[in-house]
């Protein structure tokens, strides 16, 4: 049997950050992930998967010993987001130099990230094409939770892999995504909803410059954003009724390319080229509690968003950044690892805030879609209020950056 002090299941972004912050903590850490390891990134390839880094997360980044190595082969900072609803004109504009800030944010590829964290590894056991065959167990009669390094029957929870091994651990952090067998075998309860709705992505190419700006419209059916890309074109995330998102899909690339530039009134001119197009259901979860002896979740794990504000690697970065601290702490006050109150400090650092962000998302894309006439004037009133409101407008956006 073999034995580390915490053992991270799941290879994403939000996985391989837990693994590889508490590697540089000096814990002894193994990663599971269930398909093959990331091939790297390809400078000649642009993902059509992007995340909107903010400062905060770019600080845990830069902390985990990577972000200068991402920031070296391609990011695209943005300075300025542009949002608004019926007019650009009526539009609410952040800038980076109203918050006395280089940048607002960075789009990434999820290649070029989650490339780097697993580059950066080295030193922790990595198993690929792994899965846990069963839920974790402990010795029989043993309590849960005991210290870090306890001799087998201690406690410590022990999964069994698909490819015949057993690994012990003073943790197990879930970080599978919003599906999360960890969470369901724990006895972790959840609540949520799917939206009516499905995301379009894609990589577009526009007659006008997007100026280093992200740029969104609330329409109807949903949100549009145009994220700025380092080669001058923008990656898009169009939010649509699951029926029209259907239709877009099946457009001709010229008919789809028509449709968008009408959606987004033109902005940026005509959408001259765009790349292959990939849709996925929208939907809001939410776990009851984060923790359980033995086991903590992360990320969409434990919470998912939206994509309206671009906020969720950013929260289950965040996620990460706190776990760890949690567990430097009790380490140096020599508790377990595993340990229920350990854990709750974690979700106590966490869980607030991440409802109070799942609901402001939730409620504005509730508000977006009302259609009532009068409704109209008074969320363009309310955005150029905000924007004359200059403490409001660098609180918010200070909390979208992670840095208020």
């Amino acid at each position: 049997m073999k034995r580390h002090d915490v053992v991270v299941v799941g290879g994403g972004v939000v996985g391989a950050a837990t693994a590889l912050a508490l590697l540089r903590q000096g814990f002894d850490v193994a990663l599971i992930e269930k398909g093959k390891a990331p091939a790297g990134f390809k400078p000649g390839h642009y993902d059509a998967r992007v995340y909107a880094i903010s400062p905060g997360s770019a600080r845990f980044l830069d902390n985990c010993g990577v972000w200068s190595r991402i920031a070296a082969q391609r990011v695209s900072p943005y300075t300025r987001m542009q949002v608004w609803e019926s007019e650009p004109a009526h539009s609410l504009d952040f800038a980076a130099a109203e918050l006395a800030v280089p940048e607002l944010g960075w789009i990434i590829e999820d290649s070029l990230l989650r490339g780097a964290l697993w580059d950066a590894l080295a030193g922790a056991t990595v198993l690929t094409g792994v899965n846990v065959a069963g839920a974790p167990v402990a010795p029989e009669g043993a309590p849960t939770g005991a210290p870090t390094g306890a001799p087998t029957g201690a406690g410590n929870p022990r999964l069994k892999l698909s490819n015949g091994e057993t690994l012990e651990a003073g943790l197990v952090v879930a970080a599978e995504g919003a599906d999360s067998p960890l969470r369901e075998w724990a006895g972790i309860d959840v609540g949520g909803w799917s939206y009516p709705q499905r995301s379009i992505v894609a990589n577009v190419t526009t007659e006008k410059p997007h100026r280093g700006t992200a740029y969104q419209r609330f329409m109807p059916g949903g949100p549009l954003a145009f994220l700025p890309l380092a080669d001058g074109r923008s990656s898009i995330v169009w939010s649509t009724d699951t029926a029209e998102a259907g239709e877009l899909m099946a457009l001709p690339d010229a008919a789809f390319r028509k449709r968008l530039g009408e959606a987004f009134q033109h902005h940026l001119g005509a959408i001259t080229a765009a790349d292959k197009r990939f849709a996925f259901p929208l939907r809001l979860l939410h776990a009851q509690s984060y923790v359980a002896p033995g086991v903590a979740l992360v990320g969409d794990a434990a919470h998912v968003i939206h994509p309206m504000a671009g906020q969720g690697l950013n929260l289950g970065l965040a996620d990460v950044e706190a776990l760890v601290a949690a567990l430097v702490e009790a380490r140096k006050q020599k508790k377990s690892v595993g340990a229920l109150r350990v854990l709750q400090r974690y979700e106590r650092a966490r869980k607030a805030d991440n409802v109070e962000a799942l609901a402001l998302v939730d409620g504005l894309h509730r508000l977006f879609r009302l259609r009532a006439p009068e409704l109209g004037g008074l969320r363009e009133l309310g955005m150029s209020l905000v924007g004359r409101a200059g403490m409001v407008k660098a609180a918010l956006a200070k909390r979208a950056m992670g840095i208020g």
